[in-house]
């Protein structure tokens, strides 16, 4: 064991003694602690030196060789020499057995069958639909210009020469239908406005102005009359009345009083009257400080 090499230490005039006092017992300290436990270490490193050296590696090697022999060769030699060759086997019979009938049905059966099916497309198929749909179309020619016939025609000359003709009638006749409806609504809206001014005019005339001449001549009169000659001195009784009577109530109330404060006075006697205190002046000598404290509190 090497032991490393402590740096070159300063000089201890420019640290202070307090410094150096310090330090030399506390790496003392570390050393004793520290030395041990590296004493530990190193040996145990050279003891796991050894181990692998002289135990682990070979135990190791042989568990390699052992693992090997128990599960990579036995499977290496399955794959080897049973699952290949079983491969390569059924590959040639599946090839024997149906890639090699396969292609004989498709060279010898389905290629004639082929041409076959694209010569009746070709020479029977084609023909017969060229047929069938020259026949559809004179068909659908004869069965256009029939409908035409029996029916487009008939409902255009029906269209043309009744329909239109009365339906411009019937668009005459509701336009001036209409036409004469506005005109009496509004000629009735003049009448009627004609006939209202004339009954407002009428009821005026007989109710209104009646009325308003008996109020303006008979009932104001006569109620400025009733009301200076007797609502107005019936109200200054009133007032009269209820005068004296609050007067009569005042004078009961200070009855009342003053028969209660007799006879507190005959059982309790007379009130005392309150004391006054009366102030003393001050001496020369207080009156002399209370200037001065006076003054101070001011200035303050």
């Amino acid at each position: 064991m090497e032991l490393e090499k402590s740096r070159p230490e300063r000089p201890a005039g420019g640290e202070g003694c307090l410094v150096v006092v310090i330090r030399v017992p506390v790496r003392i300290v570390v050393l004793v602690l520290v030395v041990p436990v590296r004493t530990v270490w190193d040996a145990l490193v050279v003891a796991g030196r050894f181990l692998n050296g002289t135990v682990f590696r070979p135990a190791g090697r042989a568990l390699l060789w052992v693992g090997r022999a128990v599960f990579v060769w036995p499977f290496v030699g399955l794959w080897r020499y049973v699952l290949v060759p079983l491969g390569r086997f059924l590959v040639r019979l599946g090839t024997v057995l149906v890639v090699l009938p396969a292609l004989a049905v498709h060279r010898c059966v389905l290629t004639p069958l082929g041409h076959a099916a694209v010569w009746v497309y070709a020479r029977v198929l084609t023909p017969f639909g060229h047929v069938l749909a020259a026949a559809g179309a004179g068909i659908g020619t004869g069965l256009y210009w029939t409908a035409r016939i029996l029916l487009v025609l008939p409902a255009l000359a029906v269209w043309c020469w009744f329909l239109a003709p009365a339906g411009r009638a019937l668009g005459v006749l509701a336009r001036e239908a209409g036409a004469a409806l506005g005109h009496a609504w509004r000629v009735a809206g003049y009448v009627s406005l004609t006939v209202g001014r004339a009954l407002g005019t009428l009821l005026r005339r007989v109710f209104v102005e009646p009325v308003r001449w008996v109020y303006r001549s008979v009932l104001t009169p006569v109620g400025h009359a009733v009301r200076d000659a007797v609502l107005r001195p019936a109200a200054g009784a009133a007032r009269a009345v209820g005068r004296a009577g609050r007067e009569a109530l005042d004078a009961a109330r200070a009855s009342v009083r003053q028969a209660r404060a007799d006879v507190r006075r005959m059982l309790l006697g007379a009130p005392r009257k309150p004391q006054v205190a009366h102030r003393r002046e001050p001496t020369g000598a207080e009156a002399r400080t209370l200037g001065s404290s006076t003054t101070a509190l001011t200035k303050d």
